[in-house]
């Protein structure tokens, strides 16, 4: 098992290679984020800013002005802290950036919630012209790198990725289409969406159960198609996110839009600041690991 961060920091060493024009700003977490990895292997592509996430943000911008392919990257809370400066310099100057947000939700370790980024998704896609991605797993992380690293971008990109390792769903050569959820089984008895981290405890979880899951690598834009197409009856969500904001709101807003009858559950961290802890005892504690997820499931299922 293997992080998706570590599949970032990978992926843009091997994307580097044939792309000068890929550049990384650094704010001292490098180690962490695995942006370090790119600063290694190309030095003179590598900006440190320092513990200076405000001016990260801005020499990030600025290097997109003249061309640069930037990815810019810190902690998922570090970056949300710095909401307006993002909102100013990158998203108002619609700069294509690749700003990448680690450590996203509870299972960062027993860093605390001051570390937890549980808010990222619901303000970076409030944000006019910001795409936002959080893949799942190691290998559709790397896949979605390299199509962020072969295409040309017109606006800016938040990549939410994870600290811990997750189980490998998919396989080498799988490929990233933007907007588009994934179909990971098919069932008869209601649908789970999925996002980032939590999809491999989500199919632990199902595997007994008779529902559809959908991985939902795009939270914006969102696959409004297929949330039309299998949202009948029961539909839940699943994120490693506050309920607030994330992907539940996020398809609670096209079921209302689109006149869809059923009723939507929502699992994730509910309006709280969680404890501290392991990330196995928090899942456990705050209902996302595979039992209480199951639990939950069931439960709605049985009604």
């Amino acid at each position: 098992m293997k992080a998706t961060r570590d599949a970032f920091g990978e992926q843009l060493v091997e994307s580097g290679k044939d792309n000068p024009n890929i550049v990384g700003v650094n704010a001292d977490l490098g180690k962490a984020t695995k942006l370090s990895k790119f600063g290694e292997a190309y030095p003179d592509r590598f900006f440190e800013v320092g513990i200076a996430e405000n001016n990260m943000i801005g020499v990030a911008s600025g290097l997109s002005e003249y061309g640069y392919k930037v990815f810019l990257a810190s902690f998922a809370s570090f970056l949300t802290g710095k909401y307006d400066t993002i909102r100013c310099s990158i998203s108002y100057s619609n700069a294509p950036c690749i700003i990448v947000g680690t450590h996203g939700g509870l299972a960062i370790g027993k860093d605390g919630v001051t570390q937890m980024g549980l808010e990222d998704l619901s303000l970076m896609r409030s944000l006019p012209g910001m795409t936002v991605l959080n893949p799942s797993t190691y290998n559709q992380t790397k896949s979605v790198v390299k199509w962020l690293c072969d295409n040309d971008l017109d606006n800016p990109y938040y990549l939410r990725l994870g600290r811990q390792p997750v189980k490998e769903l998919y396989n080498e050569n799988v490929s990233f289409e933007l907007g588009k959820g994934i179909i990971c089984k098919e069932g008869s008895n209601g649908v789970v969406f999925s996002t980032g981290c939590t999809l491999p405890d989500v199919m632990e979880a199902t595997k007994d159960l008779d529902v559809t899951v959908i991985d939902m690598p795009t939270i914006k834009p969102l696959d409004k198609e297929i949330i039309k197409h299998y949202s009948k009856g029961n539909i839940f969500t699943v994120e490693d996110h506050s309920i607030i904001g994330g992907l539940g709101s996020s398809v609670a807003e096209v079921m209302a839009e689109e006149g869809i009858q059923g009723k939507l559950y929502r699992i994730g961290v509910n309006d709280i600041f969680p404890e501290s802890g392991t990330p196995s005892d928090l899942y456990e504690k705050y209902g996302l690991s595979a039992n209480r997820i199951k639990e939950k499931i069931s439960n709605e299922l049985d009604k």
